[in-house]
């Protein structure tokens, strides 16, 4: 009988592993074609589609970029990590929170395609994300709401990039895992860094300046948006390849925490 903390590990190494290939593939398509790239988070979702099996991986990368983000709210809430309760831990915990909410708006585009007959080809390039967003502003405080996960967002920013440049991520990894892992992880951060700034600043001025639900931008749409920024959208599309790669040896080397089976809540052990 598999207990919760071995599916706990399992459904996070999916996640890992659909992390891979949606980081990949959107290195991949920034870098060799300009048409899809400037679809946004679809066009990625498009191009897996085109893959052999490509809807089957569409259901699996849903499963496991829930799963991510159920990963990541876990850190917020019961500090799986060890992060701590002092702003700093509060900083990095909030950081993973907006990261969660990040891969769900993820997966629900790619739900939303896998089950689209028309294979996603009407609407904005970010529909579901603007769709949510709209529905957020409809309440009193929606506003207030989505600038305040634009924050989270910069928080998560400012700590993907601290973690790029100090390899401080190292030591959640295996010493089994390949020699370049340090390289793979730093570049795929400073590249995370810049994406989810892009995205929590759509989010800030929906939010906080009246900019409305067609600002916000998803992960392909805030890549597309620097196609026009030179050396600064090709370090960028490099560097969430080599992400995806770095996803890859995570969801086999990944330490995961422990999920204690009587409390149900999951533990970090190095």
């Amino acid at each position: 009988m598999v207990d919760k903390s071995e599916k706990f590990n399992w459904l996070v190494r999916v996640g890992y592993f659909s992390r891979a290939i949606l980081y990949f593939v959107l290195g991949l398509i920034a870098l060799t074609s300009a048409q899809k790239i400037a679809e946004g988070t679809n066009g990625i979702f498009r191009a897996i589609q085109e893959f052999p099996l490509g809807t089957v991986i569409l259901w699996i990368m849903v499963v496991g970029l829930i799963a991510y983000a159920l990963f990541r709210f876990c850190s917020l809430l019961f500090d799986i990590e060890n992060n701590g309760s002092d702003a700093k831990g509060w900083g990095k915990r909030i950081g993973h929170a907006g990261s969660g909410i990040a891969h769900l708006a993820l997966a629900y585009s790619a739900y939303k395609l896998a089950t689209s007959d028309t294979g996603g080809s009407s609407g904005s390039s970010g529909g579901g994300a603007q769709e949510a967003a709209s529905g957020v502003l409809g309440f009193e405080f929606g506003g207030i709401v989505l600038g305040l996960l634009g924050i989270a967002l910069f928080v998560a920013a400012f700590h993907q990039a601290k973690k790029g440049i100090t390899g401080s991520f190292m030591h959640r990894i295996s010493g089994q895992a390949p020699d370049f892992t340090r390289w793979l992880g730093g570049a795929g951060f400073l590249a995370r860094a810049v994406v989810y700034t892009v995205i929590g600043w759509s989010l800030f001025q929906a939010g906080f300046m009246s900019g409305g639900a067609d600002q916000i931008k998803t992960l392909g749409d805030a890549v597309a948006s620097l196609a026009g920024e030179g050396f600064i959208f090709t370090l960028t599309a490099i560097g969430l390849l080599l992400f995806g790669l770095f996803s890859l040896v995570l969801a086999r080397y990944r330490i995961i925490p422990d999920l204690d089976s009587d409390a149900g809540v999951p533990k970090f052990r190095a």
